[in-house]
């Protein structure tokens, strides 16, 4: 309450990064590199990221080999449902398949989850 708003997200579920806690207080930074103070209860557990570079394809399995089932442009959101290697479980519009993990910001290089 004693410091100012500095950004308000309007689009639910963007990915951010959470660099530090204190308490119930999380300091989170976006995309492009802002960062603030939010409280724990404001952050949902669900993974998500962003497209980047140009569109990209999500295929069938996680492989360049499989079929593309379909092509997200930069900034479309999509959940991670699961990172191994580098190749990411992603669900985007409805559909899941495996999206290259260089392809997508909300995950880091070295992570790998199920």
């Amino acid at each position: 309450m004693r410091y100012p708003i500095v950004w308000v997200f309007v689009r639910r579920g963007l990915p951010i990064e959470v660099t530090a806690e204190f308490k119930f207080w999380r300091k989170i930074r976006d995309r492009d590199g802002s960062e603030g103070w939010v409280h724990q209860s404001l952050i949902s557990g669900i993974r998500t990221a962003l497209v980047v570079g140009t569109v990209r394809p999500l295929h069938d399995g996680p492989s360049e080999t499989t079929p593309a089932i379909l092509f997200a442009e930069p900034g479309v959101q999509g959940e991670l449902l699961a990172c191994r290697d580098s190749w990411c479980e992603t669900r985007i519009a409805g559909r899941v398949g495996w999206m290259q993990r260089d392809h997508l910001w909300g995950v880091r290089a070295e992570e790998n989850f199920e």
